[in-house]
C-alpha cells in the first residue's frame, strides 16, 4: 500500500471519537476502619487528566461509614463492602479516548489538623463505568487526634495541668473500650517542650469514647509547646496535634 493510501487510514485512526460520559465512584477508607463521609466533613476528591492536569471533576465524598460488619468482618478479596448508603463522590467525565485519570483526596475535612492527601491513578475507558463493586477506593491513612486541652496559648496559675486528647479512626469510628477499635491497642503520649527541656507523659482512657487524659503537678513556669501522639498498635496508625500553654 502506499504512503498516499496509508494517510487518511492514519488520520481516522488518530482522530478521536467523540467524547462519552463515563460514570465514576469514589469511595474513601478510612485506614483500619470505615468509609470516610459526611460526619467527618467529607473528603475533597479531585479527579485530573494525569498527562494535561486538566481537572475532570471534583466534589466531596457524601454518606455513611457503611455497615461495619460488612466492611471490617473477613471476606474475599473482592467482596463488596459498601451497601447503598456509604460515602462516595459520583461524578461523570467526558472523555473521548482512554485517559489516565489521577485521583487527589484530601481529608476528613471537619478535621483539619488530622488532614492527609493520597494520590492514586488509573486508566478510564470512554463510557466503560468506573463503579463496579465499591468503585474506585482508595485509603486514607492515620488517626485524627484533637488536642483539647489545655486550650492554645492557655495562660494556667497552680503550677497543674489536665491533658486532654480526642482520637478517633479517620472516619471518626469510636475507640472504647472493648470496642471494634479498643482502646488497650492505642497508644496515647503527650510531649512537653519548654527552654527546661522535654517531657513524655503517657495518657490513658478517661472514660467517654475516644478520650484520653493525664493529670500533671509541679509544672514549673514557662512556655510550652505540647504535642499530642496516637498511634495503633495493630495497624500503625498514627496521628498528631500540638497545643501551647503559659504556665505563670
Amino acid at each position: 500500500m502506499s504512503h498516499r493510501c496509508l494517510l487518511p487510514l492514519l488520520a481516522m485512526i488518530a482522530a478521536p471519537a467523540g467524547a462519552a460520559p463515563t460514570d465514576i465512584t469514589v469511595r474513601v477508607l478510612s485506614e483500619g476502619a470505615k468509609f470516610v463521609g459526611t460526619t467527618m466533613g467529607g473528603v475533597e476528591i479531585v479527579l485530573r487528566d494525569a498527562r494535561s492536569g486538566a481537572i475532570l471533576a471534583q466534589g466531596r465524598t457524601e454518606g455513611s461509614t457503611g455497615d461495619t460488619a460488612r466492611i471490617m468482618a473477613p471476606a474475599p478479596r473482592l467482596a463488596r463492602r459498601a451497601d447503598a448508603g456509604a460515602a462516595a463522590f459520583r461524578a461523570t467525565i467526558d472523555i473521548a479516548e482512554p485517559t489516565l485519570v489521577q485521583l487527589e483526596a484530601y481529608g476528613p475535612i471537619a478535621q483539619p489538623q488530622a488532614a492527609v492527601r493520597v494520590t492514586a491513578q488509573r486508566w478510564i475507558l470512554p463510557g466503560r463505568a468506573q463503579d463496579i463493586g465499591d468503585g474506585w477506593v482508595v485509603e486514607l491513612p492515620g488517626l485524627v487526634v484533637d488536642a483539647v486541652a489545655p486550650a492554645a496559648h492557655q495562660r494556667l496559675g497552680n503550677r497543674t495541668v489536665a491533658l486532654v486528647a480526642n482520637v478517633s479512626m479517620m472516619c471518626g469510628c469510636p475507640i472504647e473500650p472493648g470496642g471494634l477499635w479498643d482502646a488497650a491497642r492505642f497508644e496515647v503520649e503527650a510531649e512537653l517542650a519548654s527552654r527546661a527541656g522535654r517531657r513524655r507523659v503517657p495518657l490513658a482512657y478517661a472514660g467517654e469514647t475516644g478520650r484520653f487524659a493525664a493529670d500533671l503537678t509541679d509544672v514549673a513556669p514557662g512556655e510550652y509547646l505540647v504535642t499530642v501522639t496516637a498511634v495503633d498498635r495493630d495497624s500503625g496508625a498514627t496521628g498528631v496535634d500540638r497545643t501551647s500553654f503559659l504556665m505563670r
